[in-house]
Parts: structure tokens; C-alpha cells; sequence
């Protein structure tokens, strides 16, 4: 029997642990999978915590995703490209960490046959899940990114880590997006507003039903940035949905097989 985890802080919210625990279930794998808080000045007694309980793995969240690139032994490649990890394994003491947040956010996208080559996005937010998208949207070959985000200087690290990857970019405060939003072809809010059921970072009055608006936030599903979107009709996005797609990503890594995607999707659902 191993033991998987999930850290960050806040982490009471998080449904990963319903979510592996439905996948074990499903396989009959006697594993368990926790949820273990550490506060953010507190990630290297944390990681010395997990590795003397011979931790197996464990996925990385909010505020940790980048700092936890000083505790890795090794990386994987899309680790090393977008500079922050949400996924590690543990293996005689050897911690190798990954980054499924690309994929994890590409994958809803890919499954709707919606285009990114050529367009233009706004991307709300610059934390650690904002690098993995800004990643996976310079793969796909968007034509421009403008990031929005309360912190401007921020906004303009991430602006320059996209230009690294070829993708035009600029960065302006959430609040100067005013009216913005009819003005780009998806729309992501990469920022925890939401999580505590606030009113949308952003105006979406002028959203139409070309429009593609996509919340990373998960719980609630509707949130009221995803609300608003609704009702202009625009295509929507649920944060739950790359949330499975990063679990059932993680759970490959992890165990070596195909991860037991309807049943992580029904616990998930029913955890929300």
C-alpha cells in the first residue's frame, strides 16, 4: 500500500483526493491519497515531512508550483519548459517532478475542436497554473496573449516567459480590461476569483457566442465569470475539466497504466 498526496494552502477545497481514492477503488489498488496543507514560507519542512512517511507521490498547487522546482532531483521536459510543477514522484528518495497543467488545459479544447493557431487570447491571472497555459498556447501557435493581472509586474514576467516562446505578448492591469473582451477569441481566467463564489475579475458584456470563455477555478463549477459568459451565449469551459484531465495525467505517471477516467469523472462530479 503506497500513499499519494496533494499540497498547497488553502487545500481543505480540493477534490484530488476523491478523485485518485475513486481511481484506486475502480482498480483495486490499495493505495490512499491525502490532502496535506503547507503553508507557503513553510514548502522545504514540508517536503521532509512527506519523504520520512515515505510519501509515493504527490501533486503540487497553489502557492508552491514554482518554488517547488528548488526540492526536485530531476525534471521531466515540460517541467523544465514552463518552470513550475504540479505533479512528483518519489522513488527511493528521488523526487522527479512534472508539469501536467499544458496538456491538462489543452485536452478540453482539443475534445470541443476548438482552434488556437491564430488567435488572440486574454489570460486572467500569472501564477504557476498561468505559465503552463501560456506554454501550451505558444505550442498551439496562438497569435497574441495580452495578460491581465492585479500585480502589473507580474503580468510582465509572464509577458516575457510567452515572448520566449515566440508568442506576441503584452500585460495590462485586470482592472484597465473594461470592455474590452469581445475584442480576443478565448478568454481564461487563470486567477483563484471565483473559489469564493466573487463576481467576475472582468466585464463579459461584450462576449458573443464566437467567443470561448474557460475558468482553471473549479468549485463552484458555475462560477459567476462562467455565469455571465452563459448568458451571452459564449462557448464555456469548466475548470473541473482540466482538473481531470491533470488527475488522470498524474495517476499515468504515477502507476504506469491508463488512468480510470469515467470513474475519476463521476467522483468528481460528485464531490462539487
Amino acid at each position: 500500500m503506497s500513499t499519494y498526496a496533494v499540497i498547497g494552502d488553502p487545500i481543505d477545497h480540493s477534490l484530488s483526493p476523491n478523485i485518485h481514492s475513486a481511481a484506486f477503488r475502480e482498480l483495486n489498488l490499495e493505495h490512499s491519497y491525502i490532502a496535506y496543507r503547507i503553508p507557503r514560507d513553510e514548502l522545504e519542512e514540508g517536503i521532509e515531512a512527506l519523504k520520512k512517511i515515505n510519501i509515493a507521490g504527490f501533486n503540487v498547487t497553489i502557492p508552491h508550483k514554482v518554488e517547488m522546482m528548488k526540492f526536485l532531483d530531476k525534471i521531466d521536459e515540460t517541467c523544465s519548459v514552463v518552470g513550475a510543477v504540479n505533479t512528483v514522484s518519489n522513488e527511493n528518495g528521488v523526487l522527479k517532478g512534472y508539469n501536467t497543467d499544458m496538456d491538462g488545459f489543452l485536452e478540453p479544447l482539443r475534445k470541443r475542436n476548438i482552434p488556437i493557431q491564430g488567435t488572440k487570447i486574454l489570460l486572467l491571472g500569472s501564477g504557476g497554473a498561468a505559465r503552463g497555459i501560456v506554454a501550451g498556447l505558444a505550442k498551439e501557435k496562438a497569435r497574441t496573449i495580452t495578460i491581465a493581472n492585479r500585480t502589473i509586474d507580474n503580468a510582465r514576467k509572464l509577458s516575457e516567459f510567452a515572448q520566449k516562446f515566440g508568442l506576441e505578448s503584452n500585460f495590462i492591469k485586470i482592472d484597465e480590461v473594461g470592455e474590452s473582451a469581445n475584442q480576443y477569441n478565448i478568454i481564461v481566467n487563470a486567477t483563484s476569483i471565483g473559489l469564493k463564489n466573487e463576481p467576475s475579475p472582468i466585464s463579459l458584456n461584450t462576449v458573443n457566442e464566437k467567443t470561448v470563455v474557460y475558468d482553471i477555478v473549479y468549485m463552484p463549477i458555475n462560477t459567476d465569470f462562467l455565469k455571465k459568459a452563459k448568458t451571452k451565449n459564449a462557448t464555456i469551459i469548466y475548470g473541473y475539466e482540466m482538473l481531470l484531465e491533470q488527475a488522470a495525467k498524474a495517476f499515468e505517471i504515477w502507476h504506469g497504466m491508463k488512468a480510470p477516467y469515467n470513474a475519476m469523472k463521476r467522483a468528481l462530479l460528485g464531490g462539487v
